[in-house]
């Protein structure tokens, strides 16, 4: 699975500093909320959902008393009623996109979306045209620093849960399974009491397309304004992410 890490690097890039928070928080309390009303409750203890939702929200440093209230907000009468809705389409150059949003109001998604496709060179699909360019994973991030045990000793028990590959950094190890087996590797990662930092569904290009330095930074922008949208909890594209392009951001 070589070069998944660089992409995973798109999307989370930027993603510690302060402009980023507070987008971070709002995506960490939907979670919360929809893990809460979908799953069984507010306890994290019986809710497997709500438990990978806190880990997360925690992992982007929301404070305690903050998840706290979301959960407690997510179980009453009066909490917000959303739903998930995927969008597909390409942006210029044909960049595949797929977008996942939670949202409490589908018009004023689906108008938002098809707004920002068409002002950026892009054009807005029907759904299930390009998720075949996609293939859907268990990411799991993990800290060095959090487990004692050999790293070859750590893998082999991985595997055994369901991991399908590796990418090491110097500080993280991130671990690829086949999306049925997110729940099998979020177990098997509790039992060995590692703390994850991160763990979500992904939608991994297959294929990833180079373009032009300037080209690709376009593409890059329209990634930054569909993030911005309140509704949007995730985006992923099949740009490669070349060492230049890397580098530009970077600088931006």
């Amino acid at each position: 699975m070589a070069g998944h890490s660089k992409w995973a690097n798109i999307k989370h890039r930027k993603g510690a500093q302060d402009k980023k928070r507070a987008k971070q928080f709002t995506r960490a309390i939907k979670d919360i909320t929809v893990a809460v009303k979908e799953g069984s409750g507010p306890d994290p203890e019986a809710n497997p959902g709500l438990r990978n939702a806190i880990a997360n929200a925690k992992g982007v440093n929301m404070p305690k008393d903050t998840i706290e209230r979301a959960i407690k907000k997510a179980s009453g009468a009066d909490a917000d009623n959303y739903e998930t809705v995927t969008f597909e389409g390409y942006g210029p150059n044909g960049i595949a996109f797929f977008i996942e949003c939670t949202t409490d109001n589908t018009n004023r998604t689906v108008a938002s979306v098809r707004s920002i496709f068409s002002k950026n060179g892009g054009s807005l699909g029907t759904n299930g045209s390009l998720e075949f360019l996609f293939d859907r994973k268990g990411v799991f991030t993990i800290e060095r620093e959090k487990f004692e045990m050999p790293l070859e000793e750590l893998e082999l028990q991985l595997i055994e849960g369901g991991a399908e590959d590796f990418e090491e950094s110097d500080e993280f190890i991130t671990i690829y399974t086949d999306f049925t087996n997110f729940g099998k590797m979020a177990e098997t990662l509790e039992n060995l009491n590692i703390e994850v930092k991160n763990s979500e569904l992904q939608r991994i290009p297959i294929n990833t397309n180079e373009l032009p330095l300037e080209d690709a930074k376009k593409i890059m922008k329209l990634v930054d304004k569909f993030e911005e949208d309140d509704d949007v909890q995730n985006v992923f594209y099949n740009l490669e992410m070349t060492d230049e392009l890397a580098e530009a951001l970077e600088e931006d």
